[in-house]
């Protein structure tokens, strides 16, 4: 019965969510061009889902359109390389343009993931969508964290969000896999709510 609450209610939300969507993207794609950027200003990229399924994962641009390139260069460095393979992300990040960093500091680029969870991908309340280089992470958890769909928030973000180290995040996960419930997924998404206003674990 919990699973089939959860979806009724993740339909729900997103249809509210994709409303919500177009205004913000207009707003989105003028931020862009009045910043003299003319490219897409969305970015899609294969994560992994329930059963280990692949899809793509919809978000806003927060990065330059050669993103990947530029990774490559920072990565020469030894300390970022160091840093990006311990948890996946770079503080300060050059590749982030300005229109992005807005958007994140708004939490406004994870809502094109509205889409994601009403086609299925996703749930609104569930652990973070990974990439399949990061499921070593998990290690004997992988099957674990892969018995449920991936969320557009989760207990992760209630927990300090960017300020968690990756081993901080894959507890928080896998804490909640261990423990859904209705209560505990409504306890996280008015909590997210907050969150997102008070910019807490924000990065």
């Amino acid at each position: 019965m919990y699973f089939i609450i959860k979806r009724i209610l993740d339909i729900l939300i997103s249809l509210f969510g994709i409303v919500l969507l177009f205004p913000v993207t207009l707003i989105v794609k003028f931020l862009y061009i009045f910043s003299g950027d003319f490219n897409s200003i969305f970015f899609v990229q294969k994560r992994v889902g329930k059963d280990g399924k692949i899809f793509n994962l919809i978000k806003f641009r927060t990065m330059v359109i050669n993103a990947e390139e530029v990774l490559n260069d920072l990565l020469k460095d030894k300390k970022i390389k160091y840093e990006y393979e311990h948890t996946y992300k770079i503080k300060n990040d050059p590749r982030l343009t300005k229109v992005g960093k807005f958007l994140r500091i708004l939490s406004i680029d994870e809502m094109p993931q509205f889409i994601n969870v009403f086609l299925g991908n996703m749930s609104v309340i569930g652990p973070r969508p990974v990439l399949s280089n990061e499921l070593k992470m998990y290690k004997k958890n992988k099957d674990k964290i892969l018995s449920v769909k991936p969320g557009l928030t989760g207990f992760w973000v209630i927990n300090g969000r960017n300020n968690l180290s990756y081993n901080g995040r894959v507890k928080c996960e896998l804490y909640y896999v261990e423990h859904m419930s209705l209560f505990f997924d409504i306890k996280i998404f008015f909590l997210t709510i907050i969150f997102v206003f008070k910019r807490i674990g924000v990065s």
